[in-house]
């Protein structure tokens, strides 16, 4: 689905935004994108995979926070190839909108970093949503 397309749908079709906060491993990613596709599927919605690769925002430095922006790109990758849906997930820094812009589709800036300038325009020039 183009970026043009999942837009259109957007505002046509009832939309959920759901998934794991982090993402711990491609098991888990896999069965619940599996799961709410079908619920999807079901009742008409337009479902978009949500999960982070990076939680930089935890209250403790000895949190988990995720398998990092390669692991996690992959598993994404994973379950767009599988499941054929829309994925979603945040940046925190301008040099990551590149990348993870060439397999999600829409990318979430997190609240605390909504004024951060060079964040906001590297997010806009990959041209998703």
């Amino acid at each position: 689905m183009t970026t043009e397309e999942l837009y259109q749908s957007l505002q046509t079709k009832p939309f959920l935004l759901a998934g794991p906060c982090v993402i711990e491993g491609d098991e888990m990613i896999m069965e619940i994108a599996e799961r709410v596709a079908e619920i999807a599927d079901k009742f008409g919605f337009v479902y978009i995979f949500k999960a982070s690769f990076d939680k930089a925002n935890r209250t403790s430095v000895d949190a988990f926070r995720g398998l990092g922006m390669d692991k996690g790109l992959e598993i994404l990758q994973k379950v767009k190839d599988k499941f054929n849906l829309p994925l979603v997930t945040d940046i925190h820094e301008s040099g990551q909108a590149k990348k993870v812009g060439e397999v999600v589709d829409i990318l979430q800036i997190p609240a605390f970093l909504c004024r951060q300038t060079d964040l906001l325009l590297a997010a806009g020039e990959t041209g998703k949503i």
